[in-house]
C-alpha cells in the first residue's frame, strides 16, 4: 500500500469494537486482544497485517486485469462502498443479493440485457405511442432490475474476487463465491465466522467510519493494480514497437 493505515487510524476510526461477548464466534478468538465492558477488542496489530495481506492479493489480482465484486447491503456501509466501486469502475451489489448473482450468472446476464433493451426502447419514438399503463408498468419493471443490477451492469465474465462487508450478513454471496472457487476478501467482526473467506481482516463491521477505512485500503489497492496494469501494456507496446523498428533497421542493412 502506497500509504500505509497506521495503528492510530484504525483505532481513531473505532475498528476495534467488537460485538457484545455473548454474541461471539469463537473461530475469532485469534483476532480479539481483551473483553472491555462486555465487549470484545479486536487486536488492530492483527487488522494490520491482515489488511496489508488482503491488499496485496487484492492488487496482484486487478493487475491481472479482472474484476473485483464489492458487496455490502446493510445500510451504513451502501454509500461508502458503491461510491468507491464507481470510482474504480469496479461492479457492486449494495441494495440486495440476488440469489444466484454467481453461481447463476447467465440467467443474471440475460436480465442485464432484458434492462438493457428496456433502456433503449424507453428512448425511442414507439415508447411514446404507448398508452400511460404500458408505461407505467414497463418503467417500474425497469426500476426494479436496475435497483438490484444497476451495479453490476459492466459485469460481462465472473468476477475475479469478491470484497464483503459483514461475512455474517453476507453468507449467501460468500456461499457462491466458494463454490465457483472466487477468492473471498471479508471484513469479519467478532461475530463472524473468520474462516469463510480466504482474506479476512478483522474490524468493526457496524460503524461507518471503520467501514470506510477497511474500504477505501482496499480501494487504494485496487486503484494501484490498475495503475501497474496500464504499466505493464505501455512497458509491452513500447517493447513491441522497439522489436519492430530492430527488424526492420535489420532487414534494411540485409
Amino acid at each position: 500500500m502506497s500509504k500505509k493505515i497506521e495503528y492510530k487510524d484504525l483505532l481513531d476510526a473505532g475498528v476495534h469494537f467488537g460485538h457484545l461477548t455473548q454474541k461471539w464466534n469463537p473461530k475469532m478468538a485469534p483476532y480479539i486482544f481483551m473483553e472491555k465492558n462486555g465487549i470484545h477488542i479486536i487486536d488492530l496489530n492483527k487488522t494490520q497485517v491482515c489488511l496489508e495481506d488482503a491488499c496485496n492479493a487484492i492488487k496482484g489480482i486487478v493487475r491481472s486485469g479482472r474484476k473485483v465484486l464489492f458487496v455490502a447491503t446493510k445500510k451504513q456501509a451502501k454509500e461508502v462502498v458503491s461510491a468507491e466501486a464507481k470510482r474504480l469502475k469496479m461492479p457492486y451489489a449494495t441494495e440486495r443479493w440476488l440469489g444466484g448473482m454467481l453461481t447463476n450468472f447467465v440467467t443474471v446476464r440475460k436480465s442485464l440485457k432484458k434492462m438493457s433493451s428496456m433502456e433503449k426502447m424507453m428512448k425511442d419514438e414507439a415508447f411514446s405511442s404507448l398508452n400511460k399503463k404500458e408505461k407505467l408498468v414497463l418503467s417500474r419493471e425497469k426500476d426494479k432490475l436496475e435497483k438490484v443490477l444497476g451495479g453490476i451492469t459492466d459485469l460481462t465474465r465472473l468476477p475475479a474476487a469478491i470484497f464483503i462487508v459483514d461475512a455474517k450478513k453476507e453468507h449467501i454471496a460468500i456461499n457462491e463465491a466458494k463454490k465457483l472457487n472466487i477468492p473471498v476478501f471479508a471484513i469479519v467482526d467478532t461475530n463472524s465466522d473468520p474462516t469463510v473467506a480466504d482474506f479476512p481482516i478483522p474490524a468493526n463491521d457496524d460503524a461507518f467510519k471503520s467501514i470506510a477505512i477497511i474500504t477505501n485500503a482496499i480501494g487504494q489497492a485496487i486503484e494501484e493494480g490498475l495503475s501497474e496494469r496500464k504499466k505493464d501494456k505501455d512497458d509491452a507496446k513500447l517493447k513491441e514497437e522497439e522489436d519492430t523498428k530492430r527488424a526492420v533497421d535489420k532487414a534494411d542493412v540485409e
